[in-house]
């Protein structure tokens, strides 16, 4: 079975339709903080729903059930570790940033160290943020190249098209909108999906996870004592604290979600949202990792050359094009583009308003009229769409599952950036200079560790958080100066 006129007049439609809510959804803009951050308060229920379509939206349907296949449900250890890691950003990091007028995470560096740190942080995101969502770029066109039978460039282009138009006209408030109500829909999808394979089975649920259980792959906490601990990236310690020190960095500290996170304008709401965010993400997590189960069973267990397969992530895609009814894959596939391409469009919006907050407004936009503020806002959002273009293309011939390739460049820089911002939450003594200093010594810790292969990527935010605050911290202490007031 193979995509019908039915599922692309059920793709179309859906497409059109979002778009639609969404542009409706955002209203008008009259400056850029409406366009980053909206003119009204937003539901806490909706910029849930939209964190969590934000971070995991592509990756989550098309490779965690790819990573199940070839392993086991080792990965919900460190979706547990994601938890913990929101309650004490919710604990720590929220209430700093609603003490004033922030409109980026990184204001908070600029009250606290000043406006070198901030506009360095900045960049730092701005960069991983190009090769991390240039990655999950690339994985939403997957399934696109499955079913328009185009390259991989092609496809690349189209999405991030649609991508940029979508941004432009809506602003955040659309897009976490339109990201609220795609989870919903994505996670139906996979239900849907999951239904179909048990229900085409003669065996029923039992007979299709008999050779999963059989080989273990129901597992789902690995103790990894002994050797080979640290270059195990799912052991239970690392999964744990992996997962909780990367979730603190990436909710805490990357503007993507932090820019979502202050639509709500109260700390309560904020705090409802993150917290809960992390629960459903839990819960996702545990569906997509039994559905790649389900998938090992429906195909034997068969390997990917057998498959005719280059890479884990093709195989959910390709159940969803021949596997399932007609009209049930458009549906599907409608939901995973609408999703990805709402959760592009936040990482355009937040790459921007970092651009335009952080970087352009302290030194050159105090005389800036709002409406030539909200202008450049959108041209900078058309050149970041550019790059991230440029960031899939570089990352398209990468053998690695794409969600462990976006993790592992996350947590590349993620490190220094967490230890920063506890550097300025947990100590009163380090200034400016001791912050930058454990940044970048931050940085080229992980610079070493990385190149080295010394530890899975789990570890890498840990590691890195642990550099930047010794180091900071030690500078602080050697200098002989009085503690800012």
């Amino acid at each position: 079975m193979s995509f019908t006129m039915l599922d692309y007049v059920v793709l179309a439609a859906y497409l059109i339709g979002i778009a639609s809510f969404g542009i409706w959804r955002g209203g008008k803009q009259g400056s850029a903080r409406d366009y980053f951050l909206g003119k009204d308060h937003i539901p806490w229920w909706v910029v849930c729903f939209s964190i969590v379509a934000a971070e995991t939206s592509t990756l989550t349907f098309i490779s965690i059930p790819g990573l199940a296949y070839l392993t086991n449900l080792n990965f919900l250890q460190v979706t547990i570790g994601y938890l913990l890691g929101r309650i004490v950003v919710s604990l720590i990091f929220l209430p700093a940033y609603f003490k004033g007028e922030l409109t980026t995470a990184y204001g908070f560096l600029q009250t606290r160290f000043g406006a070198k740190t901030r506009s360095f942080s900045s960049l730092v995101f701005l960069a991983t943020r190009t090769a991390a969502d240039g990655v999950r770029l690339f994985a939403t066109a997957i399934p696109l190249k499955f079913v328009l039978d185009i390259d991989y460039p092609l496809a690349i282009v189209i999405l991030a098209g649609v991508a940029l138009a979508y941004t432009y006209i809506g602003g955040v408030r659309g897009v976490i909108w339109v990201d609220a109500i795609q989870m919903v829909v994505y996670i139906g999808g996979a239900l849907t999906a999951g239904i179909v394979l048990i229900a085409q089975d003669p065996g029923g649920w039992t007979g299709l996870t008999r050779l999963a259980m059989e080989q273990g792959k129901f597992s789902i906490f690995n103790p990894g004592f002994g050797e080979g601990f640290w270059s195990q990236p799912y052991t239970l310690l690392g999964g744990l604290l992996g997962g909780a020190f990367l979730s603190m960095a990436s909710h805490g500290t990357d503007q993507l979600i932090v820019q979502r996170v202050l639509t709500t304008k109260s700390l309560r709401a904020s705090r409802k949202a993150l917290i809960g965010s992390g629960v459903i993400i839990i819960l996702q997590f545990a569906l997509f990792l039994v559905v790649g189960l389900l998938l090992y069973g429906h195909y034997q267990g068969a390997t990917l050359s057998g498959l005719g397969l280059t890479r884990a992530d093709e195989i959910f895609p390709r159940f969803i094009i021949e596997g399932l009814p007609p009209g049930v894959s458009g549906f599907i596939i409608a939901g995973l583009f609408a999703a990805a391409l709402s959760t592009l469009a936040g990482s355009m919006s937040s790459m921007a308003s970092s651009t335009i907050m952080d970087l352009y407004k302290p030194y050159f936009g105090s005389a800036v009229t709002p409406e030539r503020e909200l202008f450049l806002a959108r041209v900078v959002t058309v050149l970041w769409a550019g790059l991230l273009v440029g960031s899939a293309l570089f990352f398209m011939n990468t053998s690695q599952t794409v969600v462990e390739l976006a993790l592992s460049i996350a947590s590349f820089t993620y490190g220094g950036l967490l230890g920063t911002f506890l550097l300025g939450v947990l100590f009163k003594r380090p200034t400016q200079e001791d912050a930058l200093g454990g940044f970048i010594a931050g940085i080229l810790v992980m610079v070493t560790v990385i190149s080295l292969k010394l530890v899975a990527w789990t570890w890498f935010t840990i590691i890195g958080v642990a550099a930047t605050l010794i180091v900071g911290a030690a500078l602080s202490a050697l200098s002989p100066r009085d503690a800012p007031r």
